[in-house]
């Protein structure tokens, strides 16, 4: 049995709501590095990297610290040049999660300043000496200069190279019924319900590809299905193992032959392999799954059970 107890803190202390520090999807690198930031002064500049470092948090987990905390919205970024030309990064941490649109909102409202003494060293320019002497056109090592609009080159002129507007599926309009496909796959397996917004346009589009070459919507999802692990292995990033599923797109199977007109001879066709149809080697033992699924969902059981991995989760009772 444990206890608690709990010394209100005389200065220095922040409140954090529960739903931050209990984030189901927050690493605990992720919330300490979000905590540090909140827990900083309002006129602090401090960049997510410093704050990695003065917590002790390797470059590595750094990095999925920080993937994870704009994922979810409690970190947003934009790039800005200032009007001397250099290029700086700004960033916003919140204590909620924040759209796209609501992040550009707050940050176009924040002033630019990197010449102040808050300014980090890396964004800040550096002083420059100018060079000594009159400025000097660059020698031509003893021949004549050229015009500029002139072409001295005894190479052939190479033709003019334009972008590749890459395959037509892509340049085409994505059908609605690809959206619609992509907008359920996070209903078809629990697997698939961290699929980052930034990348159904993508996959739509490679759906678009699977429609086009004469797959049905049911032949997809059995498709992605068969390519989830079955043995219980958690998916880390389920946007990009889609985007491998749906990569190669394989031929269609052919439509059935019409029905003989009534009164024709028929005669039953020659059989190279008899026997019964044996199932795909990588459909046989699979089981769909008797739980409540939005899409028919298969697994392989282990003896006699009738619920996913999932779903037996679910079901256990409480110790």
């Amino acid at each position: 049995m444990i206890y608690r107890h709990h010394t209100p803190p005389p200065r220095a202390f922040t409140q954090f709501s529960h739903d931050l520090i209990r984030h189901p999807r927050l690493s605990s690198d992720a919330v300490r590095l979000l905590t540090w930031q909140l827990s900083l002064p309002d006129g602090a500049r401090e960049p997510l990297s410093r704050t990695a470092e003065r917590a002790r948090i390797g470059a590595c987990a750094f990095t999925r610290a920080k993937r994870q905390l704009k994922e979810e919205g409690f970190v947003h970024e934009r790039r800005l040049q200032e009007p001397g030309g250099h290029w700086i990064t700004q960033q916003l941490v919140s204590n909620v999660p924040l759209s796209a649109a609501e992040a550009a909102k707050i940050l176009a409202r924040m002033p630019v300043h990197v010449s102040d003494a808050s300014a980090s060293p890396q964004l800040a320019p550096s002083a420059r000496i100018p060079a000594a002497g009159a400025p000097t056109p660059p020698p031509t090592d003893g021949h004549l200069r050229q015009d500029a609009g002139e072409n001295t080159s005894h190479h052939p002129a190479e033709p003019e190279r334009r972008p590749d507007p890459g395959p037509a599926s892509e340049s085409a309009e994505v059908p609605e019924a690809a959206r619609t496909l992509v907008a359920a796959l996070p209903h078809l397996s629990p697997d698939l319900r961290r699929i980052p917004r930034g990348m159904y346009d993508e996959l739509a589009r490679l759906v678009s590809r699977w429609l086009a070459a004469g797959h049905t919507p049911a032949a997809v999802r059995t498709h992605i299905l068969r390519g989830l692990p079955d043995d219980g292995t958690p998916v880390h990033r389920p946007g990009g193992l889609l985007r491998y599923l749906l990569r190669d797109v394989p031929h269609a199977p052919a439509a059935p032959a019409p029905a003989p007109a009534s009164g024709a001879a028929t005669a039953p066709p020659a059989s190279r392999h008899p026997g019964p149809t044996r199932p795909s080697s990588r459909l046989a033992g699979l089981r769909e799954c008797e739980g409540d699924h939005v899409q028919a969902t298969l697994f392989r059981p282990v003896a006699e059970e009738t619920l996913c991995r999932a779903c037996s989760r679910h079901s256990l009772p409480c110790p």
